[in-house]
């Protein structure tokens, strides 16, 4: 059973029909509700996909998540912790207040959504996947959302650290340029497609219990940062 936050399109709707293709169910997390009531009919209703209004920084909200899943399922065995915006380039761009809102939502949103489910998933020895980026391995240019994404990087370290000995995995997905809505630059060739990162994190996820994928940096084959 795998629990996925900003499930409501993109990677983490795309990592949904892949896992429910795969086998898992799958209790899906964001705060359009709608998007999220129409993915999982589309998943085969109830028995495959639950869906759940949550906005990752409201810990309320989070703690709904491994509720569900436990109250539908009886078990929680993994998380991808995916919601996330980005913010253009430049330190004199984009408001103070949409800055907060994007580091509250990939920072604290994501540890947020750990603290939540860690309890289920240290009992099911279960797995914890967070969506990282390759801005989370390099610097772009006036980029805050790279420091956001370096923050994850080192959260997924903390985390396998943390968790080390109580069977739980630890999982940093981090892709580079892929073609959703997310992104506008350039790649100079075609970009990843949310079904190529949604096979990356089934990779992980489908190792046997005695293998821990930590890291999975992957990059279209043109891009060159």
């Amino acid at each position: 059973m795998l629990a996925i936050t900003g499930a409501s399109d993109g990677i983490g709707a795309e990592v949904a029909r892949a896992a429910v293709a795969d086998g898992w169910r799958v209790v899906l997390a964001a705060r359009r509700r709608e998007l999220l009531d129409a993915l999982a009919d589309e998943l085969g209703g109830s028995a495959h996909a639950v869906a759940v209004t949550a906005d990752v920084t409201d810990w309320d909200d989070v703690q709904t998540i491994p509720e569900a899943a436990l109250s539908a399922f009886g078990r929680l065995d993994g998380v991808l912790a995916n919601a996330g915006f980005g913010a253009k380039r430049g330190f004199l761009n984009e408001s103070p207040e949409f800055w907060k809102s994007m580091v509250l939502t990939n920072v604290y949103g994501a540890a947020l959504t750990l603290r939540a489910c860690i309890p289920a998933l240290t009992e099911a020895k279960g797995h914890v996947m967070l969506m990282g980026s390759v801005s989370g391995r390099q610097v772009g240019t006036g980029s805050l959302y790279s420091c956001t994404k370096w923050a994850v990087t080192a959260m997924a370290e903390a985390a396998r650290k943390d968790l080390h000995g109580t069977g739980v995995r630890v999982t940093l997905i981090g892709p580079g340029i892929v073609d959703t809505a997310f992104y506008d630059d350039p790649v100079g060739g075609a970009p990843l497609v949310p079904a190529d990162v949604a096979r990356a994190v089934l990779y992980a996820l489908d190792q046997p219990p005695h293998v821990s994928i930590n890291e999975i940096i992957m990059r279209p084959t043109e891009q060159g940062f």
